[in-house]
């Protein structure tokens, strides 16, 4: 009742509704099946009935692909998720792709790759490493790495993430495509700890050994192109790694308080 309410008149949707913890979802599968699958269904049927003329832009996950096969990912990578989250966005993304091609909606995807900056979820580490190490280093903190801390992502910082969303949800040229989002190298997870001590100026970094529960469901080495996406709508991530990281270590330096309780004050706003 409430998408039926809130979907007409809607022009562009930007449908970045999820559960994005990967130990939640294997924890609690069911509830993540819940939010990440048939949750989707109700947004694409109010839009479907009540105004199939929408842009729709959802936002996938590259968890989608799972452990690589080749480096960097991209669109034709075979999709094997490790995990049930990974699964279910993946079930939630070709929702939409079937109400593009089956009922004409104007729907695609893109997907992310770890997502950070200002404004960060950093209560708990279960949706996100990047501001778990910011937190952490932020407090002057030891920020645990696993394993040898050689596995390599990409990141992409939270305004050039918006500006992909703009971009997509402003062209027709996309719908019913699936367009990876990425970062401009990618880094170890070592070497990440270690730029964001040094610029936070405070904290350490310490290896230890993998946690089972986490080891079972890590993909390794994982970095995207973007090659389609700077092809068909000219996105590029233009913030350096070492600027957004500063950006986001001077925020929460001053608001860290704020999101850490349960009630911002009015200066969060």
């Amino acid at each position: 009742h409430a998408m039926n309410a809130l979907v007409p008149g809607a022009d562009v949707i930007f449908n970045l509704a999820g559960q994005v913890s990967h130990l939640d979802s294997m924890a609690d599968p069911f509830t993540d099946l819940e939010i990440n699958a048939r949750s989707q269904l109700f947004i694409l049927e109010a839009c479907r009935n009540h105004n199939p003329d929408a842009k729709i832009v959802y936002a996938g996950t590259r968890q989608s692909y799972g452990r690589p096969l080749y480096l960097p990912l991209d669109e034709e990578h075979r999709n094997r998720p490790t995990d049930i989250n990974g699964v279910n966005k993946l079930a939630g993304e070709w929702y939409h792709l079937v109400y593009h091609s089956a009922y004409g909606l104007r729907t695609c995807s893109l997907r992310l790759t770890n997502t950070y900056g200002p404004r960060q979820l950093v209560k708990h580490a279960r949706q996100g490493f990047i501001a778990w190490f910011v937190r952490l280093a932020v407090e002057g903190k030891t920020i645990e790495v696993y394993g040898d801390g050689q596995q390599r992502r990409d990141l992409t910082y939270v305004d050039d993430v918006v500006d992909a969303f703009l971009r997509a949800g402003a062209s027709d040229t996309v719908n019913g495509m699936v367009l990876n989002l990425g970062g401009q190298e990618p880094i170890s997870l070592l070497d990440l700890a270690q730029l964001v001590v040094e610029i936070a100026g405070k904290g350490e970094v310490q290896l230890i050994p993998w946690p089972e529960n986490r080891q079972r469901i890590d993909v390794g080495d994982v970095y995207s192109s973007y090659d389609l996406i700077r092809q068909t709508l000219g996105w590029t991530p233009v913030t350096p790694l070492r600027e957004g990281l500063e950006r986001m270590i001077s925020f929460y330096e001053t608001r860290l308080h704020d999101y850490l309780c349960l009630t911002p004050s009015p200066s969060s706003i």
